[in-house]
Formats: C-alpha cells, structure tokens, sequence
C-alpha cells in the first residue's frame, strides 16, 4: 500500500517538474490525484479533506521549484 502510493506521488512530482508556473488547473488535476492516492492508501477522509485544502492554498501561483 505505500509503495502504490510512494509510486504515484512519485509520477505527480515527475508530472509538475518542468512547468514554469503552476496554475488553479495544474493544482485541481494534482489534487485530485493526490487524494485519490491518499485514500486508496486507506487515509481517514477528514485528513486528506485538511491536506488538500491547506496544499492548494500553498500552491496556487507559486514557482515550480527547479528541485523537483
């Protein structure tokens, strides 16, 4: 169950990478993956409503970092 999940946010990250500016669209198709991960990783609902919520607020508008 990790490792499926390790392996997704792993491609979403891979996905990001190379894009000069994350947009509301970029955000909203990520979250939905990423939640999606989360709870076929068996993570209670109200945690992964909290995550998404505080994430999309970080990331909307922000620089792709070259890290990643």
């Amino acid at each position: 169950m990790a490792s499926a999940l390790t392996e997704k946010l792993t491609r979403l990250v891979k996905e990001m990478r190379g894009q000069a500016r994350i947009t509301e669209s970029n955000v909203q198709d990520m979250l939905r993956e990423v939640r999606m991960a989360l709870l076929e990783a068996d993570v209670a609902l109200p945690v992964v409503r909290d995550f998404i919520a505080r994430v999309k607020e970080k990331a909307l508008g922000q620089e792709v970092l070259g890290s990643l």
